[in-house]
């Protein structure tokens, strides 16, 4: 086990600690929720487990399809060692299908299919509530150069093609997702975020049931039940096989499984 240090990021969902390391960080993924800027909030058990398994099952998909993350391996069932980088203070965020935020921003039908896929960004920056900002506010603000925000370009069209048929795949429509980057020291620019059901917009391809977060936004119930959806799928897809040591257990599968206390089935 990697021994923890100071903290570097105290997040609800994901905490960051030093390692002692220069070169590495430990992320650990909790039980916690929250929406809307942490006003609504929540835990649901097991789900740091569930959301720790599909990140890392997405990040070994992503680097099988030649993407450079900061993900090393996972060590534990809820903590990944990682990679330290300089944070690049921007969220991309990739959508395939109108949603969320989008749709009430613009006026439009949830559920629309533009005719290419749209890229947001968004300034990190909490004070400001994380505004969404164009390529020339970010080249301004001296977030990024040119050259850098090509790159995370590149790298985002990538992403979203390697991850958009292997969830269709499974059944899942991978409508939207936010991810951001970071500099390595030698400035060579990887992904540094995670991505799974806190992050992304998942909907069976054929129902549109809604596997994700917008479950506990929208008082929708059985949250946990979509985590635990996407981790199967996932599971199906990358380990046909069985699942492997140290991954949250068929019990979390079953019927039983444990969901979040405020779901009223």
């Amino acid at each position: 086990m990697m021994e923890k240090k100071e903290i570097i990021y105290n997040g609800e969902s994901v905490k960051v600690f030093g390692t002692g390391s220069p070169d590495h960080v430990l992320v650990c993924f909790t039980d916690n929720i929250t929406a809307f800027n942490k006003i609504k909030r929540a835990v649901i058990a097991d789900k740091g487990k569930l959301n720790a398994a599909i990140s890392t099952m997405i990040f070994n998909l992503l680097e099988k399809g030649g993407i450079k993350t900061h993900f090393i391996r996972q060590v534990s069932a809820t903590e990944q060692l990682c990679r330290r980088v300089e944070d690049i203070p921007i969220e991309v965020i990739v959508r395939n299908v109108v949603a969320g935020s989008m749709a009430a921003r613009l006026g439009l039908e949830e559920g629309l299919r533009p005719s290419s896929t749209i890229y947001d960004l968004c300034y990190k920056n909490d004070d400001l509530c994380d505004p969404v900002i164009n390529d020339y506010h970010a080249i301004a603000l001296g977030i990024v150069t040119r050259e850098e925000l090509d790159v995370i370009y590149g790298m985002t069209e990538r992403i979203n093609a390697i991850l958009l048929p292997l969830f269709r795949s499974v059944g899942i429509d991978l409508v939207d997702f936010k991810i951001e980057f970071g500099r390595l020291p030698g400035g060579e620019i990887i992904l540094a975020d995670e991505i799974n059901p806190d992050s992304a917009r998942f909907w069976d391809a054929e129902t549109g049931e809604k596997y994700d977060k917008d479950r506990f936004r929208r008082d929708m119930g059985k949250v946990g039940d979509a985590y635990r959806t996407i981790y199967g799928k996932l599971v199906s897809l990358c380990h046909p096989d069985g699942i492997p040591e140290g991954y949250p257990s068929a019990e979390l599968l079953s019927d039983g499984w444990t969901r979040n206390i405020q779901d009223n089935d």
